[in-house]
């Protein structure tokens, strides 16, 4: 295996990730993330000469139909079964925080 990766990399993968994680986690991830390369590495020992690259996994076309809009459930029977709701709307909760 070419690159091994070590604890103080998967700290900075964690910090970018906005993630903590205890000593014994940070040794199973390690272990996890360095068999997935091993394995990914193994591919290096394909012969790809004269391969063609991959682009669609079928030679199937996309049929596209009509872009035609229609009512299929209308605004009451969306809101019938809303935990929350008000007349004309779902109510949800706040998900974003405004910072000045």
């Amino acid at each position: 295996m070419a690159n091994k990766i070590d604890i103080k990399t998967v700290d900075e993968i964690a910090h970018l990730a906005r993630l903590e994680f205890k000593d014994e986690a940070k040794t199973e991830i390690l272990n996890d993330i360095n068999r997935m390369l091993g394995f990914v590495d193994k591919l290096n020992e394909l012969n790809t000469d004269n391969m063609e690259p991959l682009i669609y996994m079928t030679n199937e076309k996309n049929i596209m139909r009509e872009d035609t809009p229609e009512v299929t459930v209308t605004q009451k029977e969306a809101l019938k079964n809303a935990p929350k709701k008000d007349s004309d709307y779902f109510k949800v909760p706040k998900v974003i925080d405004q910072q000045s």
